[in-house]
């Protein structure tokens, strides 16, 4: 990414699917992520296998995060972030922990702590989410999560709950 003279911030995001070949969803949402205007990637996490939050009767997840540099506003990038999901078909239709082709969560921004009504930052549940913590500490072991602590300690707090690397 050419220095705009902009501030640069880490962000990291959570990428989830469980419909239309999950693993495929997560490795093209990775590629369209990554070429995003004012993004560059630093690190993506292996993909993980994970049963569904919520409803039961779905199919389990595959999940991973990924790690990137940019000089866009945590607004901007979730608003790039639903457009991804919504190329992939993701279709919102009110339902929370239902099956979905692709879910882009914005999990951390800098240091910032964000409640607005369309983001939470950190991502609400961060600290008990093992597919989210767990891909988040393989790639980044030092990040203190703001408002939460240090991704080791929430880790070593966080049961697996059936959460497994894919090979």
């Amino acid at each position: 990414m050419k220095n705009s003279g902009k501030d640069q911030v880490i962000a990291y995001i959570g990428l989830g699917s469980n419909l239309e070949n999950p693993a495929e969803q997560i490795q093209s949402a990775h590629a369209a992520i990554a070429g995003l205007a004012g993004v560059e990637e630093l690190a993506f996490s292996s993909l993980y296998h994970s049963s569904p939050m919520g409803p039961q009767d779905q199919p389990d997840y595959v999940n991973a995060v990924m790690a990137i540099t940019t000089v866009l506003s945590a607004m901007d990038l979730l608003r790039n972030l639903q457009r991804i999901e919504h190329e992939h078909g993701r279709v919102r239709k009110g339902e929370r922990w239902g099956a979905r082709t692709l879910d882009l969560d914005l999990l951390v921004y800098g240091q910032q702590q964000i409640d607005l009504p369309e983001l939470t930052v950190p991502h609400v549940g961060i600290a008990e989410r093992a597919f989210v913590l767990y891909p988040l500490y393989e790639i980044a072991k030092e990040l203190l999560v703001p408002g939460k602590g240090h991704i080791a300690e929430l880790v070593k707090n966080c049961p697996l709950n059936g959460l497994k690397r894919l090979a």
